[in-house]
């Protein structure tokens, strides 16, 4: 889709809804995804390494840490959307095998459409539901980087919101593999707070990361989680806080426990 091209829209059968795509006004190379009517993701097809949102971008410096940067990894993303962080993956990775799930078939095909990816992008696309989509990459692929963006306050999908379903997920990853997980939520935390207890009883260890102020509890927002199979390293913590976007915080260890209750 050039820039100054008219909006293109595509009805998705799955939802009802309709998903427009359409220039960013303020961004040379930027586009936006829509579904309903609500803003849902942002590709900057002329800089794919540049995130315009701030929870991708923090889901983006725990990609960054999974690996020695520039070195290719496995990825799978639960939840495709515009297919952001494949792209900045493979911006950031180049060589890097790539798996997406999404439910939404007319939802990826529209994307792939009017948005293609970076020349050289191994991006391998799964339609269906997420847990029954783990089983399909080949059994013995491990994933270092496994993305659930799905969540979205009370409406999550009970049967991907268990620990059972983190298990599942886990059994996916490389012994360096992470598990990361945006969580959209409601002033209080309810579901976050739920999320935390059920991963942690699925992995090794977990740390949450976001805006500060959103760890108050008092605002909606998101939240990144990141479950590793070893112990959390305290210098992901340091460099995840000072790559911001800024006022950053993360919780790990006992500073996490208040919010797991």
């Amino acid at each position: 889709m050039p820039d100054g091209q008219a909006p293109a829209s595509r009805f998705l059968r799955t939802t009802g809804q309709h998903a427009v795509i359409e220039p960013d006004t303020y961004t040379d190379g930027g586009f936006i995804l829509s579904i309903g009517g609500a803003e849902q993701s942002h590709v900057d097809l002329a800089d794919p390494g540049d995130i315009f949102y701030e929870y991708l971008r923090r889901i983006g410096h725990v990609v960054d840490l999974a690996a020695p940067w520039g070195e290719p990894v496995t990825a799978l993303h639960l939840g495709a959307g515009a297919l952001t962080l494949a792209r900045y993956i493979q911006a950031t990775r180049p060589g890097s095998v790539q798996y997406a799930v999404e439910l939404e078939r007319e939802l990826l095909d529209f994307v792939l459409e009017q948005l293609p990816l970076p020349e050289g992008t191994q991006l391998h696309t799964l339609i269906g539901d997420a847990r029954e989509e783990l089983a399909e990459p080949p059994a013995g692929l491990r994933f270092d980087v496994v993305i659930l963006d799905i969540f979205s306050g009370p409406d999550a999908p009970e049967h991907l919101a268990c620990t059972e379903f983190y298990e599942e997920a886990a059994a996916r990853l490389s012994e360096r593999g992470v598990l990361i997980v945006n969580v959209g939520d409601e002033p209080g935390l309810t579901l976050v707070r739920s999320q935390v207890a059920a991963l942690r009883r699925a992995m090794t260890d977990v740390a949450a990361c976001a805006e500060a102020g959103m760890f108050t509890g008092r605002y909606p927002g998101n939240i990144i989680l990141a479950g590793t199979q070893k112990p959390w390293p305290a210098e992901w913590t340091a460099a995840l806080t000072a790559r911001g976007p800024h006022p950053a915080r993360v919780l790990a260890g006992v500073e996490l426990d208040q919010l797991a209750g």
